[in-house]
């Protein structure tokens, strides 16, 4: 597992264990009572030899941001790749299973109820360029074949540890920082952690991955204000604003040019704008086919879940708060 002490990873990680499966990993910590060695993916070294007689190797190590440039995403999300490939395929790993992300159809232009035949497409924002090329070294090396590979677009993972969907929104919804573009009416494409190790595990372990794309989500498509609604409720806060979007993007130049003086990088920023202004859904509908891939945990469920979570790790004001 790379990136095995991040949200998606430590939960994947979890996951197997429980099921008997023998797990060990790489991040840029060692956890030596986790098998997690410390490493830097991006060089060669003596983390790839971890992946020598592996079943399967996870690649979930990643930068998930927009506000890193293209130098660094690149390093992480491209370089990595093809070094954890490298590993994979010098230590015989049955099959190599690789984190992509929806975005590689890009923030904006793609049909609504979009699946993996529609092209990805390449758009100027570092994450989504680095993650196009990231798939594209991956299954370049399984049709070289190097290692059977099966590449893995999430859509927006949300629950337990998750950054940039539970812990970064739930802190701007409580600093009343959290403005929504298209007043609100932008599409989530929300998967719950739980539900995307359910595709993980399908895709990694069934003949019909090899060398396929899949798109796993939640398979619906929600308003950015219904999604975000439900933390501001746990928070007892107010529901987030919607504006029209250039109001939001000239806010978030604004505040967000405060942000970086005094951190130095924010993800208020208008990438982040536009993916919250996205207007279409993705399809799941070659995952439910092919793997069997049936999501279990709804919204609702989720909620309570995640609200749990961040309850127990002190991030809400009262546990009298409403559920979800």
């Amino acid at each position: 597992m790379t990136g095995a002490l991040g949200f998606i990873g430590r939960a994947l990680s979890q996951r197997l264990r429980d099921e008997g499966a023998e797990v060990g990993g790489v991040d840029v910590r060692a956890e030596p009572e986790l098998g997690v060695v410390a490493g830097d993916v991006t060089e060669p070294g003596a983390w790839q030899e971890g992946m020598r007689g592996c079943d399967v190797v996870f690649h979930t190590a990643a930068i998930v941001s927009n506000a890193v440039d293209m130098d660094g995403q690149w390093k992480v999300n491209v370089l990595g790749t093809r070094r954890a490939v490298e590993g994979a395929a010098a230590g015989g790993a049955g099959r190599f299973v690789t984190l992509s992300s929806v975005r590689a159809f890009s923030d904006n232009g793609f049909p609504d109820g979009v699946d993996e035949s529609w092209p990805v497409r390449p758009d100027g924002n570092p994450y989504v360029d680095t993650k196009i090329a990231s798939e594209q070294v991956v299954l370049q090396a399984h049709a070289a074949g190097e290692v059977e590979c099966t590449v893995i677009r999430p859509g927006d993972v949300y629950g337990p540890r998750s950054r940039p969907w539970t812990i970064l929104p739930v802190e701007a919804i409580r600093a009343g920082r959290l403005i929504l573009p298209a007043g609100g009416r932008g599409v989530f494409s929300p998967v719950y952690v739980d539900n995307l190790v359910d595709g993980l595990l399908l895709a990694a372990s069934k003949p019909e991955g090899a060398g396929e794309v899949f798109t796993v989500s939640d398979g619906v498509g929600i308003t950015c204000a219904e999604f975000f609604a439900h933390y501001a409720r746990m928070l007892g806060k107010p529901d987030p604003r919607g504006l029209p979007t250039p109001v939001v993007l000239a806010l978030v130049g604004a505040i967000g040019g405060v942000e970086r003086l005094r951190e130095g990088t924010t993800e208020m920023n208008a990438a982040t704008v536009r993916y919250l202004a996205r207007t279409g859904t993705y399809s799941i509908a070659k995952a439910r086919e092919r793997l069997g891939f049936d999501p279990q945990v709804g919204l609702d469920e989720g909620m309570r879940r995640t609200q749990e979570w961040l309850r127990q790790e002190g991030m809400l004001d009262s546990p009298a708060q409403a559920g979800p």
